[in-house]
């Protein structure tokens, strides 16, 4: 098909999409939003990165999660409305091309964010994205009479809370921390107030992989940050036993995280009394544990070769921090609730030996090669002793 042909297709109907559709999988613009996405994640790695080894965490890490939250959020809203409301035609890819547009914005902007605690650039591409959904919001009210109330609600109360963002940085209030979460918390209340009305019929299969793909993405990036790293200070010395018990442990762990997660990607959404929204915001814990521990790793590279003003144990300590939180949403949704005895325990025990790890060795390389073997080790207890929840749900049912 020509371009002329293809900028002269006409407008289709912004219809609902089936919520059942057979074989309903992420389309390519979808996995180009996620690839360009990715850049503003990475920036965001670095910073933190080079925060940990220049000794200036406890300033960096609430930084990191507000741009982090920023940069999930504007995804997570593109994600669940595309599941929804994709028809692919001229519009929806131009719109979903601003997206992109101001995804790239956030990334200049972030490094500023950092070093000068200036969120003027990250906010206006922010809003660039949250604008550019707007408009597809207008479109669903146009052409989905069924939901018509529910895509003014999403429309005018993320033009509110965009308004909240402008004048909370461009005017003499300034961005605080309570401010900040004061707009993160209408950020977070206007799907709940908009899908009160009527639902939108978003696919659970496709929402499922779009999730399960960012998890990748993210565990890739963070396997690639590390390795830039280790490439970086390794390039003109020799390594020593310590730094490569780092370097495979770093990997051993990242591939642990993945089973982990895949082990329970075809119980998504299957859970009984898990709602869509608990599920959908829980994640941000999964994407941010994996980011920062990416991060930690790259740190810990510069700690085991002497460039960071941070030690071992407080190195291991962060570390170990990162994988409990991705651990703890593993087990509230998929173990806690369904298995019984002992087996319900495992998890949280794996947790306080991550813990006491940096206290028995004095080596990052050792601390995080020592983690890597005991989340390996609660993995393989998993799959041996432990049962999946499926089964343990037939036997509750039946």
């Amino acid at each position: 098909m020509s371009a002329e042909k293809i900028l002269n297709k006409p407008l289709k109907l912004f219809a609902p999409r089936n919520p059942e559709e057979a074989h309903r999988a992420a389309t390519p613009l979808e996995l180009l939003f996620d690839l360009i996405f990715v850049v503003a994640i990475a920036t965001a790695g670095q910073q933190l990165h080079h925060a940990m080894i220049e000794g200036h965490l406890w300033h960096a890490l609430p930084t990191y999660c507000m741009v982090f939250f920023a940069l999930w959020w504007a995804w997570m809203n593109f994600t669940w409305f595309a599941s929804a409301y994709d028809n692919d035609d001229t519009l929806y890819r131009c719109l979903t091309f601003v997206q992109i547009a101001g995804s790239l914005v956030m990334a200049a902007g972030i490094p500023a964010v950092f070093q000068q605690h200036n969120f003027a650039v990250i906010i206006i591409g922010y809003v660039i994205m949250r604008l550019a959904l707007v408009t597809q919001w207008i479109r669903v009210a146009k052409h989905d009479p069924e939901r018509k109330v529910t895509a003014y609600r999403y429309a005018i109360g993320i033009v509110l809370v965009q308004l909240g963002w402008l004048i909370g940085n461009f005017s003499s209030i300034h961005m605080t921390t309570w401010l900040f979460l004061i707009l993160v918390f209408f950020e977070l209340a206007v799907p709940f107030y908009a899908e009160k009305h009527a639902a939108t019929p978003w696919h659970p299969h496709h929402i499922v992989e779009r999730y399960g793909l960012l998890t990748i993405i993210v565990l890739g990036e963070s396997i690639i940050g590390s390795f830039a790293a280790t490439q970086e200070a390794f390039s003109n010395r020799v390594i020593n036993y310590q730094e490569v018990f780092l370097i495979i442990g770093g990997l051993l762990m990242m591939f642990a995280m993945w089973w982990v997660y895949f082990d329970r990607s075809h119980h998504h959404h299957q859970r009984r009394g898990v709602q869509p929204f608990l599920w959908g915001y829980g994640h941000f814990f999964i994407f941010i544990s994996i980011a920062v521990l990416g991060a930690a790793l790259a740190a810990a590279v510069d700690v085991s070769t002497q460039h960071a003003h941070i030690s071992s144990q407080m190195m291991g300590l962060i570390i170990a921090t990162s994988l409990a939180v991705y651990s703890t949403y593993i087990w509230l949704f998929y173990e806690a609730f369904y298995l019984s005895g002992w087996r319900r325990w495992v998890y949280p025990i794996t947790v306080l030996i991550l813990f006491s790890i940096p206290f028995l060795f004095a080596d990052i390389g050792y601390i995080v090669f020592a983690m890597a073997v005991i989340y390996i080790l609660r993995l393989m207890i998993s799959k041996v002793y432990l049962m999946n929840c499926d089964d343990e749900l037939s036997i509750t049912t039946h």
